[in-house]
This record gives structure tokens, C-alpha cells and sequence, in this order.
């Protein structure tokens, strides 16, 4: 008997038996019914995004700065000033404060002066601009049509929003950190992508570029789907490329996963 990748996936190994399938209706708790997103770097090219909005705003002021650059050393603050929220040094703050508060002294450290508040804060909002990925729209398109889709992201639902409607991507929902009050790694944020969508762990599947991100969403019992992003960090930047065996799918875009898992 002949079972498709998605079947597989479906009913895991444990449904197998000799050459026989168990039906799906014994193994509803494993049919995957929604597929979750990692955002920055997965489905948006944060990178270059960023550092074309500094370069147009260096041109506007008359200002020289590297853009690529200066968005490598903001979202170098991504995790730190995140590890402060997580630790207790700051109580719950929005991913758009945390970026706030990393472009301010990045203005410092880049010698940077003479912007107002309204074109500092409309920098800031940068993050809320990015542009999808080329594989992204059509690929999400494509999975809308069997699954629920959803971002599962840091960032917070206004962002997340606004860029939703700036690229173009057709989530049926926004999931993530802020509704938990807890940011990745931390194991609440994968656990609420089955309780807000009343579905078992084994329903949801992550997909993300990032491995930490899948293993944390595989702890809690979610499956997993891998699709690199080379690109995301620049020449030689450290993007994982390399999938792992624990993962459950990978895919080299999110068009390809949407004809492996459909």
C-alpha cells in the first residue's frame, strides 16, 4: 500500500500497522488541521527591508550610514533585550518597545542626530513594513486552502497585523507571544497555538527557518517544518541550512511545502 507524505504526517508512524492504515477517524488527534509561522526571517526578509528604509531615510536627511549594517546591530538586540522581559528585569513589554528602545541608542551608536520624534518613531514602524519572502504569498495561498494558517511570532498583534496587510499574507488568524505574555523559546507560546485554535499539539504543525524555534515547538508536541532562508542574515551570516533528522518536513520553500503536506 502506497502512503503519501501527508498521510504519513497525518497519522504518524504509530498508525501504521503491517501494511494496513489505521483509519483517520482513530487518529484524529494526529491530522494536521492548522500550520503555524515563525514571522522574522521565515516569511519576511527582515534584513533587507530594514536596511532600505534607513538608507532612504540617510538620503532624506543627508545622513551616510551603512543600512545593512545598522539593521544587523537592531536585530542583534532582538534576543537580549528580549532575555530581560523573560528574565524579570523588565516586566511584559511589546516587541515595538524593545525596538524602540534598541533604536535609540543605536541612533547614539551611529552618531545619528537630528531626527524628530515622528521620524523616529515612523523608522521604528519599519518592522511593521517588511517584505514577505518570494515563495511566501503563493505558498500561504496554497495552504489556506486545506489548513488554517496563523503567524506564530514575538512580534506583537499590531505589528503583525500591519505587516500582514502590507505584504499581503493571508492569515485566517494572529497568534503569538503577546497574547501569553511570554516570548519565545518559552514553551507557553507554542502551547497556546493548539488551546486558542481548540486542537490537539499534534494538529498544529511550526514551521520556521530556525531550529532553536522547532525544537521548542516540537517539546510541546507540535510538528515541525523546516524551510532555510540563506539569505535571511546576509553573505555568511549564520542561517541554519541544514535541516535535522527530529525535524518532521523540510522544504526549500514554502510553495514546495505546501505540495508536500497538502
Amino acid at each position: 500500500m502506497k502512503v503519501s507524505r501527508r498521510t504519513f504526517l497525518e497519522v504518524g508512524a504509530a498508525g501504521l500497522v503491517g501494511t494496513k492504515l489505521l483509519s483517520l477517524q482513530q487518529r484524529e488527534d494526529q491530522l494536521i488541521k492548522a500550520i503555524v509561522f515563525d514571522v522574522f526571517g521565515t516569511c519576511v526578509d527582515w534584513r533587507s527591508s530594514v536596511a532600505g528604509e534607513v538608507n532612504a531615510l540617510a538620503k532624506r536627511k543627508g545622513f551616510t550610514v551603512d543600512g545593512a549594517r545598522f539593521a544587523d546591530a537592531w536585530r542583534a538586540q532582538y534576543g537580549p533585550t528580549m532575555n530581560r522581559v523573560r528574565t524579570g528585569d523588565l516586566p511584559w513589554t511589546r516587541l515595538d518597545q524593545l525596538h524602540r528602545m534598541s533604536l535609540d541608542k543605536l541612533l547614539v551608536d551611529f552618531g545619528i542626530r537630528g531626527l524628530t520624534e515622528t521620524e523616529t518613531a515612523e523608522l521604528n514602524r519599519a518592522w511593521h513594513r517588511l517584505r514577505p519572502w518570494p515563495d511566501v504569498v503563493p505558498g500561504l495561498t496554497g495552504l489556506k486552502k486545506d489548513f488554517i494558517i496563523a503567524p506564530l511570532s514575538n512580534g506583537n498583534i499590531s505589528l503583525i497585523t500591519n505587516m500582514a496587510r502590507n505584504a499581503g499574507l493571508p492569515w485566517d488568524c494572529i497568534l503569538g507571544a503577546e497574547l501569553v505574555r511570554h516570548y519565545k523559546p518559552d514553551p507557553e507560546v507554542y502551547r497556546s497555538a493548539p488551546e486558542f485554535l481548540d486542537l490537539e499539539p499534534g494538529q498544529v504543525m511550526m514551521v520556521a527557518a530556525h531550529l532553536g524555534d522547532l525544537k521548542g515547538a516540537a517539546s510541546v508536541g507540535l510538528k515541525t517544518a523546516f524551510v532555510p532562508r540563506p539569505a535571511e542574515y546576509g553573505p555568511g551570516g549564520g542561517a541554519d541550512l541544514k535541516s535535522e533528522p527530529w525535524v518532521d518536513v523540510t522544504a526549500p520553500d514554502f510553495e514546495k511545502l505546501a505540495s508536500i503536506v497538502r
